[in-house]
């Protein structure tokens, strides 16, 4: 039996037989050093549990944090949304106002009628403009875009560049850099 921590158990330093009270000294260390050593390994697992439940409290709170984040995004989202809606609506208010004003005029002259559409007209553009939507109205000439205009036909033009527009048949409209309609147009053909 050779322990080298232990020299009364190592046959170098004992001379002759160990005694009853050296095997039992030699025992009793080596109990000792067990115990010690069960009680450290057990301070770490309880170290260890300690850490374990602290990190898995972290992840529940975590995961926590997430579903509420999530869910308070969703509220925006669908608040967004809403009021979204619900301040073009009213920027839309003052255009229905004009033509229910108009029409509640019984005596009214053309050039009148004219007059008051041509005003419920810019209040209705100046409407749409504070929502982001923007008019696609190409002047003659202007290269053909197939992402913001439709050819609805093709024309021999002499003189003007192919793929060019000659004329708006309807104008389009974009919603925040977005096309919202394309608008319709007459092309120039190439020959």
């Amino acid at each position: 039996m050779s322990d080298p921590k232990n020299p009364e158990l190592n046959p170098q330093t004992l001379q002759g037989d160990p005694s009853p009270e050296e095997l039992e000294a030699a025992q009793f260390a080596n109990e000792a050093d067990a115990q010690g050593e069960l009680a450290t390994l057990q301070a770490e697992l309880a170290a260890l549990q300690a850490k374990n439940a602290e990190l898995a409290d972290q992840y529940l709170r975590a995961q926590a944090d997430v579903q509420n984040a999530r869910r308070r995004a969703d509220d925006d989202i669908s608040k967004a949304r809403k009021f979204a809606v619900e301040s073009f609506a009213e920027s839309l208010l003052p255009v229905t106002d004009s033509l229910e004003a108009g029409l509640a005029i019984q005596d009214v002259t053309p050039e009148q009628i004219r007059e008051g559409a041509e005003a419920t007209l810019r209040q209705l553009k100046s409407a749409l403009e504070r929502h982001k939507v923007i008019e696609i109205a190409p002047p003659p000439g202007t290269k053909f875009d197939p992402h913001q205009h439709q050819a609805i036909s093709v024309v021999p033009t002499p003189g003007q560049e192919p793929n060019t527009i000659v004329g708006v048949l309807q104008k389009g409209y974009t919603i925040a850099d977005r096309v919202l309609r394309p608008a319709l147009v007459t092309v120039s053909s190439a020959g």
